[in-house]
Order: structure tokens, then sequence, then C-alpha cells
């Protein structure tokens, strides 16, 4: 889908699991980037940093992104810092420094080791000198008090030198965008897009082909709620009961219950890998030894000290990805002296995710509300993100919208398929959030 050509464009799809690129090119057209290497995995580039001490570096730390940081962390865990889905702090008031060794880095700074990675894995194919760059963003940002204004800044910093020309998108539209270019008539389109962090639904009216503009938003909602929350139910009922989570310890001569803030950072993965830093690890310290349950304690201490994070979170993924074709599944985690092994029924996971899908759905409501649409003047239902293909995300479409208007596919690729089109729009202050 062509409209006016405003040169050549770069959608960019930063994500809090995964980062996708596209060019658009002189005839309309866009093209995912695709990373080269040993360690590449396609277009997909995970967002993920590795750091590690080396005196030969400038600031005596060497760092990698994507794939490769994966490859380093595993080849020598304890000796590495791994950072994942850092995104999810973009809009935290809470969070001002992560702690990597000796050094403090704030959210802008990770972003722009993480796109300096990204550029230099991409073989010259994000030059951005004269480009235009579309960056999504979620429509509302993941976290209790999440701050747009504070992610803007961030953001702002962040791609500050990436490019001479960067607009925000919502990351929703994108893919409504990329979605249009399949239609051949008008069409009014919801699209859901369920990333790692965020949960987001934009609704667009698509005109016919010849038609400028082709698309017009009508309204985009979102909510915190997304994958990574999914991954948190999943480690808040295998595994944080043998951390100490219902547990107490002792306090003079009383008995209390362990207080619950210990363990919210442990299940929220872009925060467990930040947790190995002194002051979090002595008071654990202390907590163990007034715990009435030393041991499980310990085990939560293990786990951080030994950059287990990324594996714990990896099992949690397998066992979620599983669920969405099977049944039951089997769940095993081995390390920091826990050994947990057992099945779990699709659904036992879609009740421990059931309130999650009932905000998910109100969010839906307030976007069909907010573009004055209803339901059944919805011609299709565009599902895309990893947690779509959960079942129970997409029976809660089918029964709202009908089976035979849903539509997916480009699970992690057409939202930055769609900023990059949406980049060579000449109407693309229409689109800017």
């Amino acid at each position: 889908m062509r409209e006016e050509n405003a040169g050549r464009a770069i959608g960019l799809d930063f994500g809090t699991t995964n980062t996708v690129a596209a060019v658009a090119r002189d005839d309309g057209m866009a093209e995912l980037v695709t990373f080269a290497g040993e360690q590449a995995t396609g277009s997909v580039f995970r967002s993920a940093l590795c750091f590690w001490q080396d005196e030969a570096e400038r600031g005596g730390l060497g760092h990698e992104a994507g794939p490769w940081a994966i490859a380093d962390y595993l080849d020598y865990p304890q000796g590495s810092r791994f950072i994942q889905s850092f995104k999810s702090v973009a809009a935290s008031p809470l969070f001002e420094q992560a702690s990597v060794f000796h050094k403090r880095f704030r959210f802008e700074e990770l972003g722009q080791i993480f796109l300096g990675h990204l550029a230099a894995h991409a073989g010259g194919a994000l030059d951005t000198v004269g480009a235009r760059i579309v960056v999504g963003r979620p429509v509302d940002y993941a976290g209790a008090r999440a701050d747009p204004a504070l992610a803007r800044e961030r953001y702002d910093r962040m791609f500050a030198g990436f490019g001479a020309e960067v607009h925000y998108v919502y990351e929703p539209l994108g893919a409504a965008f990329s979605f249009a270019a399949r239609l051949t008539e008008p069409t009014t389109v919801l699209v859901a897009d369920f990333g790692g962090g965020t949960s987001d639904f934009s609704i667009v009216r698509v005109a016919g082909p010849e038609a400028r503009p082709r698309c017009v938003p009508l309204s985009s909602t979102g909510v915190g709620i997304a994958g990574d929350r999914f991954d948190s139910r999943i480690v808040e009922r295998l595994v944080l009961p043998l951390l100490g989570k219902g547990g107490s310890y002792r306090s003079f001569d009383k008995i209390l219950e362990i207080p619950a803030g210990y363990f919210s950072d442990f299940s929220d993965w872009s925060k467990l890998a930040l947790m190995r830093n002194r002051r979090t690890l002595d008071e654990l310290g202390k907590l163990r030894r007034s715990a009435v349950e030393p041991a499980a304690i310990d085990r939560m201490i293990a786990i951080i000290e030994n950059e287990l994070g990324y594996a714990l979170y990896d099992a949690v993924g397998q066992l979620k990805r599983a669920l969405s074709t099977e049944e039951h599944a089997g769940f095993r985690f081995t390390g920091g002296g826990l050994d947990i092994e057992g099945e779990v029924s699709r659904a036992d996971f879609e009740s421990w995710i059931a309130p999650d899908i009932a905000r998910i759905e109100t969010a839906i409501d307030a976007a069909l509300l907010r573009a004055g649409v209803a339901p059944e003047a919805i011609d299709r239902v565009f599902l895309t993100g990893g947690s779509s293909l959960i079942p129970a995300i997409r029976r809660s479409f089918e029964r709202r919208f009908g089976e035979q208007r849903i539509g997916a596919g480009g699970e992690l690729t057409s939202i930055a398929h769609g900023l990059a089109l949406i980049g060579q729009a000449e109407n693309i202050a229409d689109w800017a959030a």
C-alpha cells in the first residue's frame, strides 16, 4: 500500500521482548531488516543486553545486545549482567538507574547501547542518514504508576542520535497499516497487538485502494498487561512458594508473614535482572536470618546471585507456548537449589490469567466506545503479537466478533512493516502519537 512517497523510511518496533525493523523502498513497499551472523535469528532481535568487565573496553565494560547478548550470557552467566525487557521501565518514575558492576545506566543510556548494537548487526541496512524514522510506542505504558511524559522524554534522549527525523506512532496502528495493504475494499478494522509489556488496540477505517488517505485512525486504547504478566502468573504459582512467598519471619516475639514486596520484582523479569545489587542482597540476607524457613530465602538469593533469571523465564516461556497448542504441558526448572518439575493444564493457566483477560476486554470496550463503533460494525479483526496465540485470548475475540472476522499473521513483524509504510505517508502527522 503506497501513499505519497516521503523518501526513505525506517520503521522500528522496539518491543519489550523483541525488536524488529523494516525499511520502506522507493516503490512504496517495505522489507524487514534481517540480521546476519552466527547468532542471528532472522528479522527478530531480542530486546536484551549483556555486560561484562573488560579493561580493554572504554569504561571497563564490554557489552552486546540481542541474540548475541544471550549467547555471551550463557557462556559466562556468573561473570555477566544480563538485562532484558528494559522497555518495561520506560515510564516508571521509580526507575532511575540500573547498577551494572561499577557503573550506573539511565534508561536512555541502555537504549543507546542497544540501538548501537542493533544497527551494527544489521550490516548497514539501518543507515539512518536522511531517513524518516518511525518508532512504535504503546498506547498505555506498563507499570502501576506509568508516566507517559517521562517515557517520552526518555525515548527522545534514547533516539536523539539515531536519526534526524523521528516520529512516534502507536504500535497497533503500525500493524493496522500493514494489514490494510492486504485489503481491496473499504473495511473497518480492529487491530489487537499483544506484546510483552502491553496489550494495545486500535480501530482504523480503511478506504479503497485508490483513496487518499487510505487509512483513518478512529481510536486507540491499551492496558499494561501482556506476555510478561502471563509469565509472572506462572512464576507466582509454581516458583515463588518455594522461595518463601506465604512464609513467615520472626520480629521480636512475633511471627509475621513475609511482605509481598520481596517477591514483586522477582515475578517481573525486567526487574529481576536488576536485583543483583548490594542493597537488595543485603535486605534478603537480613530476611534470611529472621525467616522461619531460611532455606527458601537461600534459594531466592542463589537465583539472583547466579544470574538464573533468564533460565527461569525461558522455562516459563516454553510452558506458556506449549499450552497454546496442548491441553497439558510439562514444566522443568533446575538451578539455585530448585528442582521444579510438574505438569500444568491449560485450564489451570487460563484460570490464573482470567483477571488479566477481563482487563483486556475492558480496554477493547473502551476502543469501541471512543471510535463510536459497535462490535457488529467491525468488519475485520487482526490479532498480532506473541500472546495473540494463547487460546483464551482468541476465544475472547471469537465470542465478541465471530470466528469468521478474525485474522492473524506476522505476529512478531507486522508492526515494524506498517511503521515503515507510515513513514512514507504524506499525512504522517495524522498517525503520530
